[in-house]
């Protein structure tokens, strides 16, 4: 039990590392020793956790997927048990007051893609990882369907999960530039509506 829980401190505190370093210096220019020396470990400690930079990036990649679909559930179901507005905005506006956008975390992911851009084995790991994130988000969508009245325009909770997905990619872009939260959030709320209000 205990090397279980001390493997998994191990653990953490090399992601931890990872994302500080990954944020400051670029996920390109990063190396293994960097994320040691961040965390206080040795690299025998960071390869019994890890097989590479790309494996703890998608260790990474997919706590804050998780984040990211819980925050969307939530949104759906802020409510709780009581039926949601029939309105769509509301669920909008939720989303959009309640999705993670981190800079150092955005910036850590656009400098991934750009090198998996370059690597088609990577690109097609980190396809894959994005895919698990829209399914939660469809998952999500679909626990409450029944009292969310999609408009006509969204043919279903796949394209909806796509569209939160595409909007949300796309106010991050802006973030990384200007760095403003709210005016983020406000675009997100904005696209969010284009593509699902009709």
């Amino acid at each position: 039990m205990r090397v279980t829980k001390r493997r998994a401190q191990t653990r953490a505190r090399l992601l931890d590392a990872a994302f500080r370093v990954f944020a400051a210096k670029g996920f390109g220019p990063a190396r293994i020793e960097d994320v040691c020396e961040a965390a206080g470990y040795t690299r025998g400690a960071f390869y019994s956790n890890f097989a590479s930079l790309d494996e703890l990036f998608f260790a990474l990649y997919d706590e804050r997927a998780a984040v990211i679909a819980a925050q969307v559930g939530d949104a759906l179901t802020a409510d709780g048990p009581a039926p949601l507005e029939p309105s769509i905005h509301a669920v909008i506006a939720r989303t959009a007051a309640t999705l993670l956008l981190d800079r150092d975390w955005l910036l850590v992911k656009t400098d991934f893609l750009l090198y998996a851009a370059r690597r088609p084995e990577v690109a097609t790991r980190l396809a894959a990882h994005r895919d698990e994130l829209r399914g939660a988000i469809e998952a999500r969508l679909g626990a409450v369907q029944g009292r969310l009245a999609l408009p006509t325009g969204v043919a279903d909770v796949p394209a909806a999960a796509h569209a939160v997905v595409a909007a949300y990619d796309g106010v991050t872009v802006q973030l990384l530039l200007d760095g403003n939260v709210p005016a983020a959030r406000e675009w997100l709320t904005q696209l969010l509506t284009a593509l699902l209000v009709r």
